[in-house]
């Protein structure tokens, strides 16, 4: 059996939209890479970071909004589909826009990891190489398996050109178009 990918998806972007649309109330579905993949649900360590970081960008960018799982069309030519743990906007960018929002209006996405299996390729590799092809400038990666923040920004040809890890307690400067700094001491709290 040939492995899936983008160029041979399991199934076509319209037949994933709707089993996605189907789906029950607990489960989430992604299209990555041409396969479909269950998201973990979060537990309150999860969420208690994710709070954080919304609280975070309401001070520091009260014109921004982090939605949660807000669906975006990723990928080259925007046949994957991806729910960020967080994905930051102006204010009402999704307002009309239904479950799968283009991604051109977003600064940045976010993924906190689960500790499931599929972390390292899902969260580390498949996703963040979505949301390059997407042209979100930057990419932040919550990683509780290590206790680091990564940043990659500056897509460029489908791949993020710059990268830099943080431990938590460090403070991290989110670039632009993002602009904000994060006082990262909290995080330990929540680490798991």
């Amino acid at each position: 059996m040939t492995p899936s990918t983008a160029d041979q998806p399991q199934v076509l972007t319209e037949d994933f939209e709707e089993l996605a649309r189907r789906a029950p109330e607990t489960i989430r579905l992604e299209f990555i890479n041409g396969k479909i993949e269950v998201k973990p649900v979060p537990d309150g360590n999860h969420g208690q970071m994710l709070m954080w970081l919304i609280k975070q960008c309401m001070q520091q960018r009260p014109e921004l909004s982090l939605f949660p799982e807000q669906g975006l069309k990723v990928e080259a030519y925007r046949k994957g589909r991806a729910r960020p743990d967080g994905t930051l906007a102006p204010e009402e960018y999704f307002a009309g826009q239904g479950e799968w929002a283009d991604p051109d209006g977003v600064l940045m996405a976010v993924e906190i990891t689960s500790g499931d299996p599929d972390t390292d390729r899902r969260d580390r590799r498949e996703k963040r190489d979505g949301y390059a092809a997407a042209g979100i400038p930057v990419y932040l990666l919550i990683d509780r398996d290590d206790c680091t923040l990564t940043v990659h920004h500056e897509p460029d040809h489908g791949k993020y050109r710059l990268s830099r890890s943080w431990t938590f307690g460090k403070v991290v400067e989110i670039p632009q178009p993002v602009g904000i700094t994060l006082e990262t001491e909290k995080l330990k709290d929540y680490a798991d």
